[in-house]
């Protein structure tokens, strides 16, 4: 297990189309471990494989819920609509005003190559909303609301 380099906005491989995991190997429990690492020591609530240079369809959340790893996430149904603030690991120091879905439901395989459905609303559908998008090579900044991108404070 370890900490990995996040890639920043401007790294061409966070604009790339991941790749979906043929076979589940140990360098999958690796790359899993090593991303759950990263985002807890970054302070984070989600990463995506290509936020740490991997182009393979897998993201990891916790939103205070417990780890969630989701190998070939799809997301197969959406209702709804919510506006709130949204930030991104490998945007450090911003935010913006993103609409997302209310509801989201998510089916995606664990580690054990069973296929399990993730229900979602708040905070992890966001957040589920926002790393599948990166497998995807979309930034939330795409998805951003006009004249809504803010510096933190502590950045001003």
């Amino acid at each position: 297990m370890a900490i990995r380099e996040i890639r920043l906005k401007g790294d061409e491989i966070l604009r790339k189309k991941c790749k979906e995991v043929k076979e589940i190997t140990p360098k999958i429990f690796t790359l899993l471990d090593d991303m759950a690492d990263t985002m807890y020591a970054a302070n984070g609530v989600g990463l995506a494989a290509p936020q740490i240079g991997i182009l393979k369809r897998i993201v990891v959340i916790d939103v205070g819920e417990g780890l969630l790893e989701l190998i070939n996430p799809v997301i197969v149904q959406t209702e709804g609509a919510v506006v709130g603030d949204e930030a991104c690991l490998s945007v450090p120091g911003k935010s913006a005003q993103v609409e997302r879905p209310e509801y989201v439901k998510v089916e995606a395989i664990n580690r054990k190559g069973e296929k399990i459905v993730v229900e979602a609303t708040e905070l992890l559908a966001v957040a589920l909303c926002h790393e599948t998008d990166h497998l995807d090579g979309v930034l939330y900044v795409d998805k951003a609301l006009p004249n809504t991108e803010t510096i933190w404070e502590d950045e001003k």
